[in-house]
């Protein structure tokens, strides 16, 4: 009888399935969040306001303007604005490559590519009013 006491003791092996191992591996592991203030994306991404304000200064600046007092001016702007700002400035590139070239897009989508005057008033325009032109003259053609 010693023998059955002895074998009845011994629990069975339990097996462990893929997911349980996936789950336990998740729950040990860290996981990386990006920061949701701000001032932390600024830090994050760019080092710091000042360096944000240098990239944004040479991207936003019209070719009459001086980019460092531009620069000065981006330093005083809060870190959502200049973060917004970035994002234009990047899509931007993505999309039309340059500011001319942006501005050479609203005249060819307006039908007014010849009308020097309405292409140097554009010229004076900030980038997220060329943006928003250009993005509601897209619309309006497509309809």
């Amino acid at each position: 009888m010693a023998k059955k006491t002895e074998k009845a003791a011994v629990a069975p092996k339990r097996v462990v399935t893929k997911v349980a191992k996936v789950a336990k591996a998740a729950k040990g592991a860290a996981v990386k969040t990006s920061a949701r203030h701000p001032r932390a994306r600024v830090t994050d991404l760019f080092k710091g306001k000042a360096e944000l304000a240098k990239t944004l200064a040479a991207s936003v600046a019209r070719a009459d303007e001086d980019t460092d007092q531009l620069e000065a001016r981006l330093k005083t702007a809060s870190n959502a604005q200049l973060l917004r700002l970035q994002k234009m400035v990047a899509l931007v590139k993505d999309k039309w490559g340059n500011r001319e070239k942006l501005i050479a897009a609203i005249g060819a989508a307006q039908k007014k590519s010849k009308d020097k005057d309405f292409l140097t008033r554009l010229d004076g325009y900030s980038l997220p009013q060329l943006v928003d032109l250009a993005r509601s003259s897209e619309r309006r053609a497509r309809t």
